[in-house]
């Protein structure tokens, strides 16, 4: 099918594309038979009216208009692969010939990919922290193990700092209880500072029965951030006690017989995070660089969409979390964002980021004819199931359900293709020492040289090596990795939920 190409911008195009009634003709007969089923007319067996009297009852026009909206995927496809064009977005479509028996014109608008030319990988640069020792993390990790494991018994007598008590809460303003202002049977540890203000004060000397009142400002719910007047009733006081860290508790909560072979294993589960934390960051530091160092402009109504987006996703959320935006703001530490203006401009500025990013590595990917394994979507499907805390049955029918085969297929070629940038990028510390990317894997493990050799001609061959099944770890182990498991960090990007 005959079609021309007219540049409106960089990224947007106007084609304009004929059918001939050659080609229309099989969309035709379709046509008519479809309606003839659909159709009684006296005198004429269903789905055997002829085309004349279709075009008599119904008008010649509604039976093209059926054609025609039948035949337009098929030849906008072609128009885009003829033209080796990359859509960014749906078409705007116009019929603007129609000759009958003759041909149809129709003209689609729509946004494409713009030309650009991706630097070197060798160009890109990144600096990331230095690995930080691992003795202060893993101490704290064993602290927490600690606690998960500690006794409790009953306290006569006045509450102290480290002493568990067990509380009734109550908030009012103005003599009445506020929406959702009140809970029973809290834990709380006297001298943790984690729950209201004053309130490490006010428990501290009460014993079980006391009654105390302070004032404080609320943290959640639809009163957050009001001033109110805080009833406290403490019902229990306990002592608690942690267990010694020696070889018995090494293997109450661990499958090692020695702490010396726990603290050990603890070290390198934090140096494995520590390393794939480095790794991110390298990644992306060399996106950003990548981004700033292949200039082009995106489609506007694709940037605004995406902004608009953005925008609406992280007002759910916070409503969600019943947070304002300025409460957010003044809350969180690791926001830099002075107001909501700036806020919002920095949204702006990491969905145009983002976008351009994902564009440039779909360009690599195309350029490079990056494929994906059926095996690879298998361990994607697999990880966002054990992410989402359901089946991978169940990730497997959303994708089906929802048509996300070929954007979850982007994802895995995307991040193959990252992974390449990466490796060709410099990376170094901030000591100035390379960082050595290629040795660390995706579980922060570091590959032996034997390994990488054996990996790298495997790669070079082609072939993919089987994947061993992980080995089925104790119950006992679970409760040491655990411990070791940071909560994530709040983003500082407009992807931070709150």
């Amino acid at each position: 099918m005959p079609s021309t190409v007219e540049k409106l911008s960089p990224s947007r195009v106007k084609l304009t594309i004929e059918i001939p009634f050659a080609d229309l003709k099989p969309h035709l007969d379709k046509a008519y038979k479809d309606i003839a089923s659909q159709v009684n007319i006296p005198g004429f067996r269903k789905g055997k009216v002829p085309a004349a009297i279709i075009d008599q009852r119904f008008g010649r026009g509604t039976v093209l208009q059926e054609a025609i909206n039948a035949a337009l995927p098929d030849a906008y496809g072609a128009a885009v692969a003829d033209n080796e064009l990359v859509p960014l977005g749906q078409p705007e479509v116009e019929v603007t010939k129609l000759e009958d028996g003759e041909l149809v014109e129709f003209t689609a608008e729509l946004d494409v990919r713009p030309d650009f030319t991706v630097p070197e990988f060798s160009e890109l640069s990144a600096e990331v922290p230095v690995l930080a020792s691992t003795d202060d993390e893993v101490e704290e990790n064993l602290q927490v193990m600690r606690q998960r494991f500690a006794t409790r018994a009953d306290k006569e007598g006045a509450a102290e700092d480290g002493d568990i008590v067990t509380l009734d809460l109550v908030a009012a303003k103005d003599g009445e209880q506020v929406e959702d202002g009140s809970a029973e049977g809290l834990t709380y540890k006297v001298g943790s500072g984690g729950m209201l203000d004053g309130l490490d004060e006010a428990v501290s000397g009460a014993s079980a029965g006391d009654t105390v009142e302070f004032t404080s400002e609320l943290v959640g719910g639809p009163a957050a951030g009001e001033t109110a007047d805080i009833t406290v009733t403490v019902t229990k006081v306990q002592t608690e006690t942690l267990p010694e860290v020696d070889d018995e508790f090494a293997q109450m909560v661990s499958e090692f017989d020695t702490v010396e072979e726990m603290k050990a294993d603890l070290a390198e589960a934090v140096a494995r995070r520590a390393r794939v934390e480095q790794i991110n960051t390298a990644s992306d530091a060399i996106v950003s660089d990548l981004v700033a160092k292949t200039p082009f402009d995106l489609p506007e109504a694709m940037l605004t969409a995406e902004i608009e987006n953005r925008k609406q996703q992280i007002t759910d959320q916070l409503a969600r979390a019943g947070y304002t935006l300025e409460r957010y703001l003044e809350d969180t530490e690791e926001e830099t964002a002075k107001d909501a203006d700036e806020f919002w401009a920095q949204v702006a500025t990491n969905a145009e980021t983002s976008l351009k990013a994902q564009i440039i590595l779909d360009k690599l990917a195309d350029d490079k004819a990056v494929t994906v394994e059926q095996q690879e979507l298998m361990e994607l499907i697999f990880r966002r199931a054990q992410q989402a805390g359901t089946s991978p049955e169940a990730e497997m029918q959303h994708m089906m359900e929802h048509n996300h085969t070929s954007e979850w297929m982007g994802e895995l070629r995307r991040g193959k293709v990252l992974r390449e940038v990466v490796l060709g990028a410099s990376v170094k510390d901030a000591d100035g020492a390379v960082v050595d990317v290629k040795s660390v894997q995706s579980d922060g493990s570091l590959v032996t040289p034997d390994e990488g050799a054996e990996a790298e001609a495997a790669e070079q061959a082609e072939e993919k090596p089987a994947k061993k099944a992980p080995a089925k770890k104790p119950a006992a182990k679970k409760d040491a990795e655990k411990a070791t498991e940071k909560k994530p960090a709040k983003k500082k990007d407009a992807d931070a939920e709150a």
